[in-house]
C-alpha cells in the first residue's frame, strides 16, 4: 500500500496544521481523549516537543517527507511519515507499562512518569494510599480516623501540613490559621478511584509553588474521564465497610466527559471503645473540550465526617495493665468534619507558541474536634478536655501563561503567573470543656480574615543536553484577627511581603541518565494569631535548600533516582492550636540522602523500593539535646506488584520507619516499626474479587507517638513519657467490584 493510501485511511483520526517549519498536532487514545506529556520526536532533523494537558503540540524545524515518532510510557509507539499539509489526530493504543520502553530524556517529568507507573501498577484505594505514593513521605493517624493524618518527610514532623503544600485539581488542601494547626491539611474529601495523576517535588525549588512549599509539595489531579463505570463493595473486621460508585454520565459523546462518584466508609476500629466512624464523600466532574483544543472542567464535592476516638494513650497505663494496647483513657474524644468544593479550571490554545492556563475555586468547611492529651494535669477535677472548632469560606484564583520562543537557536519557555486566595474564617474557638457536652472555659475565640496574593516567572533555556531554569517568586500577605473574648470590639491587621528566588539545572549526560542540582527560598505562614502578636515580626520563615540529584536507567528494565540533600529553615514561632499558645523552635538545619529504584522482572511483575536517610538537627541548642521531636532519621518502604497475570493482580508491601527521638536530648524514644501488606485480586470479565489483609504479620506498632506530660486522676505527680495511638493490628477485609 503506498504511504499516501495509509494517509487517507487513518485521516479521520489523525488532524495536523503545517505553518512553515511549525507542525501542530492533537494525539489521543482509542477513547478519543487528549494525552498529556507525549513525546513527539522527528528522526529528520532531531526537533522534538511533548503534548500539552490538551493533548496538543507544536514542533519546529519540521517539513513535509520528515518521519515522526510518537511515544508515551504505557503506549504503542507510532511512527508518521509526512505527507501531507493536512490537518493531524494521533492515536496511540494503549498497552501494558515496561520499563524498557522510557527514555529518560524523552520524559517530561521523570518524577511524575514514576508516580504514574506506581499508580498503574499497584492502585490506591483509600486516602491514606494515596499520600503514601510520594516515595519517602509517611503518615500517621491519631484521631479516630476522621483528623487529617500526620505527616513525616525530609526530616519533618509536619503535623498536620504545615511544611508541605497539598492541593487537588489546582485547589489548596492546606487550611491557614486553622483551628488545630497551621497548614491543617484534611485530604478525606479525595474519593481514591478518582486520582488519575500525582505531581510532586521535594524542596522548596518550585516557582508555582508557594505558601508551605518548604520540605515539597504534592498536587493531585482527578480523572478527566472514566473509561467504564464501577461499583464495589468491601467488608472486614471491626464491623468495617466501604461502598464505591463510579458513574458516567456522557458515554459516547464527542468532545465531552462527566462522571460522579460516590463513596461511603464505616468502622468500629480495633478499639475497646468502637469509634462510630463514618464518611460519606460525593463528587462530580465535567469537560468539555472546544473545536480549538481549549478546555473547560467544572468539578463540585462534597463529604462529612463524624467519629469518637480513644485518643493517645500513656504507656505506663499499658505496661502496668490496666488498659490494652486499644484501650482509652478518655474514650469521648472525636469530632466531625464536612468540606464542599466547586472548581472551575480553563485551559486555552492562543496560538502554536502560547498557552494558558487558569482555575477559580471556592471552599466551605467546618470543623469540630475534642481531645485529651494530658487527662488531669491542668484540671484535676474536670480533667483536659480541649475543643477546637471554626467554620471556613476559601476563595481563590490562579492563572498561568505559557510562552515558547527563541533566542538565537536557545529555546526559551517563558512561564508567568498570578494567584489569589482569600480565607474567611468565623468563630474560630479553643475552649475547656467536659464530656463533650459542658464549656468549662473559652481560652480563645475570634475570626481570622487572611489575603495572600502571589505573582511568579519562571524561565526555561534549553542548550542541547543542558537546560537551566531561573524563577522568581512574590508573596503578599494580609492579617486580620478580630478577638471576640475582647470587651472592645478591635482588628488587628499586619502585612507581609516575601520573594523566593529559584534556579535548577538539568544535564541530560546520556540517554539513559540525568543529573540535576535544584536550589532555592521557600517559606511557610505562620497563623495569623501569632502574627499579630508578635507584630509582624519574624512571621514567614524562609526555607534555603539545595539537591543534587540523578535518575539513571543503568539496565532496560532498571530505573534509579537519588538525591543529596539541604535544607536550612530561619526562627519561627509556632502557634500550638491545642494549647492556645506560641512557642519559638530556633533555627534547624537538615541534610539526607533520598534513593529509589523502580525494577520490572517480567511482564508483569515489579519490584519498587525507596529509602532516606536524615539528619535533622536544632542549630541553636547544645550537642546532645538538638534532636528535633519525631524527626525521622530513616524510612525504607517497598514491595513486589503483579500486574494483570491472567487475570490477577495484587502485591506484597513493607513500611520502615526506624526508632527515633521524642524529645530534644532524646531520652524518650519514639520506637520504630515495619510493617507488610498484602492484597491479592482476580478479575473474571466485568466482575473482580479482591482480599486485602493489613499488618500480614500481626505486629504491635505504634501509628504516632509523642513525647508528652501527662497526669492520671489517681496520681499525684505528672510523667513524662511516651503517648501512642496503636497501629492496626491483622485486619482482613474483601472486596467485589462490578464494572460497565
Amino acid at each position: 500500500m503506498k504511504q499516501i493510501s495509509i494517509l487517507t485511511f487513518i485521516m479521520s483520526c489523525f488532524v495536523f496544521t503545517v505553518y512553515g517549519q511549525n507542525i501542530k498536532g492533537h494525539v489521543v487514545n482509542e477513547l478519543n481523549q487528549p494525552l498529556e506529556a507525549a513525546y513527539i520526536y522527528n528522526q529528520n532533523s532531531e526537533s522534538h516537543a511533548h503534548t500539552s494537558e490538551n493533548g496538543v503540540f507544536v514542533i519546529t524545524n519540521t517539513k513535509l517527507g520528515d518521519t515522526l515518532r510518537i511515544g508515551l510510557l504505557g503506549y504503542k509507539t507510532r511512527f508518521i511519515l509526512l505527507e501531507s499539509a493536512d490537518n493531524f489526530q494521533i492515536i496511540l493504543e494503549e498497552k501494558a507499562f515496561q520499563l524498557d520502553e522510557m527514555m529518560i530524556t524523552e520524559e517530561l517529568n521523570t518524577v511524575s512518569t514514576i508516580s504514574r507507573l506506581d499508580l498503574n501498577v499497584t492502585p490506591v484505594n483509600s486516602s491514606q494510599e494515596v499520600l503514601r505514593k510520594v516515595p519517602g513521605l509517611f503518615i500517621g493517624q491519631h484521631a479516630g480516623g476522621g483528623k487529617a493524618e500526620q505527616i513525616f518527610l525530609r526530616g519533618f514532623d509536619i503535623d498536620h501540613g504545615t511544611d508541605i503544600s497539598l492541593s487537588v485539581d489546582g485547589m489548596p488542601v492546606n487550611m491557614v490559621s486553622h483551628a488545630h494547626g497551621q497548614g491543617y491539611s484534611d485530604l478525606h474529601f479525595v474519593i481514591p478511584e478518582t486520582v488519575n495523576k500525582i505531581d510532586f517535588g521535594k524542596g522548596g525549588y518550585y516557582a508555582q509553588e508557594g505558601d508551605f512549599n518548604t520540605a515539597g509539595y504534592v498536587n493531585f489531579k482527578t480523572k478527566d474521564y472514566l473509561k467504564d463505570s464501577e461499583i464495589s463493595f468491601s467488608a472486614g473486621q471491626f464491623n468495617s465497610l466501604r461502598t464505591v460508585g463510579l458513574f458516567n454520565l456522557l458515554e459516547n459523546t464527542t468532545n465531552q466527559n462527566a462522571y460522579v462518584a460516590m463513596e461511603y466508609i464505616a468502622t468500629d476500629g480495633p478499639y475497646d471503645s468502637p469509634q462510630n466512624f463514618n464518611r460519606l464523600n460525593l463528587f462530580g466532574k465535567y469537560v468539555m473540550f472546544s473545536p480549538e483544543n481549549d478546555k473547560l472542567t467544572l468539578t463540585a464535592s462534597h463529604f462529612t465526617s463524624r467519629w469518637d476516638a480513644s485518643g493517645q494513650i500513656p504507656q505506663r497505663e499499658v505496661d502496668n495493665g490496666n488498659i490494652s494496647r486499644f484501650g482509652a483513657i478518655d474514650d469521648t474524644e472525636g469530632g466531625q468534619t464536612e468540606r464542599t468544593n466547586l472548581n472551575v479550571t480553563f485551559d486555552k490554545y492562543i496560538n502554536d507558541r502560547t498557552t494558558l492556563t487558569s482555575n477559580a475555586f471556592y471552599s466551605h468547611y467546618a470543623f469540630e474536634l475534642y481531645s485529651n492529651f494530658t487527662f488531669f494535669l491542668e484540671d484535676p477535677v474536670n480533667g483536659d478536655q480541649i475543643f477546637q472548632k471554626e467554620d471556613r469560606q476559601i476563595f481563590g484564583a490562579n492563572t498561568a501563561i505559557s510562552h515558547t520562543t527563541f533566542l538565537g537557536d536557545t529555546e526559551l519557555k517563558l512561564t508567568t503567573g498570578l494567584g489569589l486566595r482569600h480565607d474567611i474564617a468565623d468563630d474560630i474557638e479553643l475552649s475547656r470543656t467536659l464530656n463533650r457536652r459542658t464549656t468549662l472555659e473559652n481560652i480563645q475565640l475570634g475570626d481570622i480574615n487572611q489575603t495572600n496574593i502571589d505573582a511568579f516567572v519562571n524561565a526555561e533555556f534549553e542548550f542541547g543536553r543542558f537546560k537551566v531554569a531561573p524563577a522568581l517568586r512574590l508573596d503578599y500577605f494580609k492579617f486580620m484577627y478580630n478577638d471576640a473574648l475582647q470587651t472592645d470590639y478591635q482588628t488587628l491587621s499586619e502585612t507581609k511581603t516575601i520573594i523566593s528566588p529559584k534556579l535548577n539545572f538539568y544535564y541530560n549526560a546520556q540517554d539513559n541518565l540525568q543529573l540535576y542540582l535544584k536550589s532555592g527560598l521557600g517559606f511557610h505562614s505562620n497563623d495569623t494569631r501569632v502574627v499579630v502578636a508578635n507584630g509582624g515580626e519574624d512571621i514567614l520563615p524562609r526555607s534555603y535548600g539545595a539537591d543534587l540529584g540523578t535518575v539513571w536507567k543503568p539496565f532496560p528494565k532498571l530505573v534509579v533516582n537519588s538525591a543529596l540533600w539541604y535544607l536550612f529553615l530561619e526562627q519561627e514561632f509556632v502557634y500550638v492550636g491545642d494549647a492556645g499558645i506560641v512557642e519559638p523552635s530556633g533555627k534547624t538545619r537538615r541534610y539526607g540522602l533520598d534513593l529509589g529504584l523502580r525494577y520490572q522482572l517480567t511482564d508483569w511483575l515489579f519490584l519498587d523500593t525507596d529509602a532516606t536517610l536524615t539528619n535533622a538537627r536544632s542549630v541553636d541548642d547544645p550537642e546532645g539535646e538538638n534532636y528535633i521531636p519525631l524527626a525521622p532519621d530513616f524510612t525504607l518502604v517497598g514491595g513486589l506488584s503483579v500486574d494483570d497475570l491472567n487475570g490477577f493482580s495484587g502485591g506484597l508491601r513493607f513500611r520502615y520507619l526506624d526508632d527515633r527521638a521524642a524529645n530534644e536530648d532524646n531520652s524518650i524514644v519514639a520506637e520504630g516499626y515495619m510493617v507488610t501488606d498484602f492484597n491479592v485480586n482476580y478479575s473474571l470479565q466485568n466482575i473482580t474479587f479482591g482480599i486485602a489483609i493489613e499488618n500480614l504479620f500481626d505486629v504491635d506498632w505504634n501509628e504516632t507517638q509523642f513525647a508528652t506530660e501527662s497526669r492520671l486522676q489517681n496520681e499525684a505527680q505528672s510523667v513524662e513519657e511516651i503517648h501512642f495511638t496503636p497501629g492496626t493490628p491483622f485486619f482482613l477485609k474483601g472486596t467485589v467490584s462490578y464494572r460497565f
